[in-house]
């Protein structure tokens, strides 16, 4: 009894002990019939020797139930005494005690299996938490978040396929992300497939229920393209205050064990944790964006109200002394540096513009696609153009006479940048400027670009298109 209390492994326990009962009873037969995990179906027999099939053998038969506080936990049985005779009341006692034994070993396994596992599943669900929030290294988050949940949650079902389904736009759900040891066909027709709105089991998870099977190919309710590839599944609801943000699937292959009542309800769990993990991950990364929009805000308000006032102040005591300036050469000097000022007053408007500018998830407004041409071609100019914009730009200029405006402007500057014959030359300035207020020759409203050449080296290209009532004609 010492020796099977302190086994935490039930077979080796159960072994023990159907080898106690035939060795105390003289039987030539021992073995134990367990009911499966959740007490509802019988399991497969340890036993000792092998149990005769038919009618109780010669020297007689005991059954006694294993059980602990009612719970019955299966049979112990004993058959065919060596010595031919029955068994006695002493035998049917020492059975008695056995099986009390017998189930007191059992409870404590499985205490001990469940705590276990209970403790895997709370760590898994910790260890996402944790992963979200640190984020990845490179890529997209949304895609990590929800990779992670479905890897993890098949690790821990000891699932063949760990799979997070979102709702689809035009009804229904469709996987997202998917963790399986399955092959990549397999993958790419998860991915490809949809569980269209019709379908039993989205009704079930939109309403916050999880659904459970034990053979997913045969389920009258699966409709899913994929379902023919497992048994065992379990579909749990990611729900978060009340609303479900998508499902996660976790599924084993047909003729694996079916999923435990411990397991759902673990699993049940674990995606309510998952889900309250990306709702915070989601708002742990609303958050840090909004501290860098932040911090763009304060750079804009410091190059505005220090910057450009202190250039405009210096601006205005160059150009006084310009003016009192006797010698022609130095009157010149001073004007080009007046000149330089206010061009890079201009371009620090127009990086506080685009520190202003909203998030990067969003479609770049033309000023922003101005300025990444501009960036382009600063390796071959050896210096960066000056930009300058007038009006409204992005909210003025649809996409069609921007993507127009953008293939004039690249033809322009690969014309600027075009190499010369000439010996290699200072670095060049090149000036663009977009101006949405201008009037065309004909008094419409229109949007002029304007690229002059290095220093202001030959004619300026420039490009015009009409405008009518603030979108392009």
């Amino acid at each position: 009894m010492a020796a099977v209390g302190s086994d935490h492994d039930p077979g080796s326990a159960l072994g023990r002990i159907a080898e106690t009962a035939a060795s105390l009873t003289g039987a030539r037969h021992a073995a134990v019939s367990l009911r499966d995990v959740d007490g509802d179906g019988p399991g497969a027999p340890v036993a000792h020797g092998a149990l005769p099939e038919g009618e109780p053998p010669a020297g007689g038969f005991l059954e006694v139930p294993v059980q602990v506080q009612g719970e019955l936990f299966g049979t112990l049985y004993v058959a065919a005494k060596s010595d031919g005779e029955q068994f006695s009341e002493a035998d049917l006692h020492l059975v008695r005690i056995l099986a009390t034994e017998a189930g007191i070993a059992l409870s404590n396994a499985r205490l001990h299996s469940a705590a276990r596992q209970r403790r895997r599943w709370i760590d898994g669900a910790a260890s996402i938490t944790t992963a979200l929030l640190a984020g990845p290294e490179t890529g997209s988050t949304t895609t990590h978040a929800l990779t992670v949940v479905a890897e993890q949650g098949r690790e821990l079902a000891e699932a063949a396929t760990g799979a997070v389904l979102l709702p689809h736009p035009e009804g229904g759900m469709e996987v997202v992300a998917i963790s399986t040891v399955l092959s990549e066909a397999v993958r790419t027709e998860a991915y490809r497939g949809r569980i269209p709105p019709r379908s039993p089991v989205v009704h079930q998870l939109y309403a916050g229920l999880a659904v459970f099977s034990d053979d997913f190919a045969d389920d009258p309710r699966s409709i899913s393209p994929i379902s023919r590839h497992y048994g065992p599944t379990m579909l749990l609801p990611l729900r978060s205050s009340g609303r479900v943000l998508g499902a996660l699937a976790l599924c084993r292959m047909s003729g694996d064990r079916r999923f435990s009542h411990t397991e759902r309800t673990l699993g049940t769990q674990f995606a309510a944790q998952a889900a309250v993990a990306l709702v915070l991950a989601d708002r742990h990364r609303d958050r840090e964006r909004l501290a860098v929009f932040e911090d763009r805000d304060r750079i804009a308000r410091d190059l505005h109200d220090l910057v450009i006032q202190r250039l405009f102040a210096t601006g205005m005591l160059l150009e006084t002394a310009r003016r009192k300036a006797l010698v022609p050469e130095v009157q010149e000097g001073l004007g080009q540096a007046v000149d330089e000022l206010d061009a890079t007053i201009q371009e620090i408007r127009t990086a506080i513009i685009a520190l202003q500018q909203g998030p990067s998830e969003a479609p770049p407004g033309l000023r922003t696609r101005v300025l990444r041409e501009a960036g382009a071609a600063t390796a071959t100019l050896g210096t960066r153009p000056s930009v300058r914009f007038t009006g409204p730009v992005d909210t003025r200029v649809d996409d069609r006479s921007a993507r127009a405006l953008l293939a004039a402007l690249r033809e322009a500057l690969a014309d600027v940048t075009a190499p010369a014959p000439a010996p290699p030359q200072p670095p060049a300035r090149v000036e663009i400027a977009v101006d949405v207020t201008s009037s065309l020759p004909d008094g419409r409203p229109g949007i002029r670009l304007t690229v002059t050449g290095p220093d202001g080296a030959g004619r300026p290209v420039i490009w015009e298109r009409p405008l009518r009532g603030g979108i392009d004609a």
